[in-house]
């Protein structure tokens, strides 16, 4: 089995390092003249598969299909499976984070074999790093990723992420973390999440790994400034754009037009 590490890598090397996001926010939906129920966000994904069929990886907002209960849930199975059918590696942006039996739930759904499972998963390792070893047991079975959340563009983040643990902030105590969990395999499958604004990103060279980085575009994040962020080296950065790029919807080839424009901006990373 070809673990998700090296899959990504493959990928970005053929099709650039953007993400495109999926986010079906009712203000978009009603941008797009369609309904704000799981029908308007099953015809909103079927044109951003379309437009982003020839991406490396396009990560899904998984808040924006769960507003809608279970007929949400089946939205976002069928757009993982078409993404997937597409050739483009999925990443289910679901921030998820427990412990114990819980945590091996959260893991059975995204990294499993449920019918929700995408290539890769976000985490919160806010109860412990060591609490996602369910998940990172599950994701390496079956050669699917984590990106783990360690330094956010958010104000609210700072006090936790940015204090004190032991000589290192402890958002560099955990891209450390990930880093020990990808050492045993190249390119590894444990990525982090460190926000594009942030003025002092944790040194991520180590990491051996990808590291998702939100924030381009409407948040601030400037394509042309993310070289070198936290001492990332060629390929490992897979910058993150949802709205600039969805804004330019519903038509299908003024979105892909979007994110190419974005794909083209950030080329020089990969």
């Amino acid at each position: 089995m070809t673990g998700f590490g090296a899959r990504l890598a493959e990928a970005v090397a053929r099709r650039g390092p953007l993400c495109p996001g999926i986010d079906p926010h009712p203000e978009l939906l009603s941008a797009w003249g369609l309904t704000v129920d799981a029908d308007g966000v099953a015809r909103f994904c079927e044109i951003c598969v379309e437009a982003f069929s020839g991406f490396a990886i396009v990560k899904p907002q998984v808040a924006f299909f769960e507003a809608h209960g279970a007929a949400g849930y089946t939205v976002l199975e069928h757009t993982i499976r078409a993404l997937r059918d597409a050739g483009v590696l999925v990443l289910a942006d679901a921030k998820r984070g427990d412990i114990g039996s819980t945590m091996a739930a959260y893991a059975h759904a995204w990294v499993g074999d449920s019918p929700l499972a995408a290539d890769a998963v976000t985490a919160s390792p806010y109860l412990g790093f060591g609490s996602l070893q369910p998940l990172l047991d599950t994701a390496g079975a079956n050669g699917r990723g984590v990106f783990v959340l360690a330094a956010t563009s958010n104000p609210e983040g700072a006090g936790v992420q940015r204090a004190d643990a032991g000589g290192r902030t402890v958002a560099q105590s955990i891209v450390d973390a990930a880093a020990a969990a990808n050492r045993e395999d190249l390119p590894g499958a444990v990525g982090v999440v460190v926000g594009a604004t942030l003025a002092e990103p944790p040194d991520v060279s180590a990491l051996g790994g990808p590291v998702l980085v939100p924030g381009v575009g409407a948040q601030g994040g400037r394509p042309e400034a993310l070289g070198g962020l936290g001492g990332a080296r060629p390929g490992q950065l897979l910058p993150a754009v949802s709205r600039d790029v969805l804004r330019a919807g519903p038509d299908v080839a003024a979105v892909r037009a979007a994110a190419e424009k974005f794909r083209d901006a950030v080329a020089y990373l990969a």
